[in-house]
């Protein structure tokens, strides 16, 4: 075997593990993403409200990754922090006031619906618009598929509510929006994976707990121990933490586009999810729905290159 083979063999194979790695990364990020519109919503029947979910959520990531930037390998410098608070504002407190007011306002079905779903199909064509990227034949009937089985989706959730509240379906759009570009952006960034999530944290907190503690809006005080404790560890250290650097991870792996694609599956895991623990169950054509958007992922997140705009020469 010619030296050159044997380098090309050892690309390929290095090319699958890593996507074989980020499809791992994403699938624990899709695991999580998924419990948390489910546990979110269960503690938002309960006691808490959505300025605790976001406090909790920030303020204890924070805790736990901001000291990663400041000793060890991933040690910032002074202006690897501005980076981050652009990344905050797509990815942090304003993204997850946008996907708790959804879930207040719908269910948890929906919102795991709607907005990962609508992501990875904004993120394809904002990089189509904008940076010329344009997705292959095989990625738009993905986006076709991932559209026409939300619409089917919604559409059953209307017949066997007789409503959609319209305040909650805009702010998850907005925050599919802000998904999207937080997934485009991380990529073109110098940050590795933990010092991304560390500082959506870091900054989240640093402007949303002034607010939170000024206005008077904690509500933790009535929220039984066990209950605190468990929103706790799942907003602070799952979502925060292990989600964020997962998802991350799986942007830096997979790209931006096929890694979104993928998290585009959390509406089969948060469904399933949503019926024994909340008692939501989907109308038939809405199932029927979840499977066409899981068909649409599998074209989505296909590893077709991308065309690029041609040259026009003079």
């Amino acid at each position: 075997m010619s030296s050159q083979s044997l380098r090309d063999e050892t690309a390929t194979s290095f090319d699958r593990w890593q996507v074989a790695r980020g499809v791992v990364w994403a699938g624990v990020s899709v695991a999580i993403l998924s419990g948390w519109f489910v546990v979110t919503r269960l503690g938002l029947r309960h006691e808490l409200r959505i300025w605790d979910v976001i406090a909790l959520r920030f303020g204890g990531g924070a805790l736990f990754l901001t000291p990663a930037l400041l000793v060890g390998p991933s040690r910032l410098p002074r202006r690897g922090w501005i980076q981050g608070l652009l990344l905050a504002g797509l990815w942090g407190a304003p993204f997850i006031l946008l996907v708790a007011l959804g879930l207040q306002l719908t269910t948890a079905t929906l919102t795991s619906t709607v907005t990962p779903t609508l992501m990875p199909v904004f993120a394809g064509f904002i990089a189509w618009a904008f940076l010329g990227e344009v997705p292959s034949s095989r990625r738009l009937v993905g986006y076709a598929l991932i559209v026409g089985g939300l619409l089917a989706l919604v559409c059953g959730y209307v017949n066997a509510t007789g409503a959609i509240d319209t305040t909650g379906s805009v702010a998850l759009i907005g925050a599919a929006v802000l998904w999207a570009l937080y997934t485009l952006r991380l990529r073109r960034t110098s940050l590795a994976p933990l010092q991304a999530a560390a500082l959506i944290c870091f900054w989240s907190a640093v402007f949303y707990l002034p607010f939170y503690f000024g206005l008077g809006l904690p509500n933790l005080g009535k929220a039984s121990g066990g209950e605190l404790l468990f929103q706790s560890f799942y907003q602070g250290v799952l979502m925060s933490v292990v989600a964020i650097y997962a998802f991350n991870r799986a942007v830096v792996s997979l790209g931006a586009r096929a890694a979104s694609a993928i998290i585009a599956l959390m509406p089969v895991t948060a469904t399933a999810l949503a019926f024994p623990v909340l008692g939501e169950l989907p109308p038939l054509i809405s199932a029927a729905a979840i499977c066409v958007i899981a068909l649409g992922v599998i074209f989505a997140a296909a590893n077709g290159q991308s065309m690029k705009p041609k040259e026009v020469k003079p």
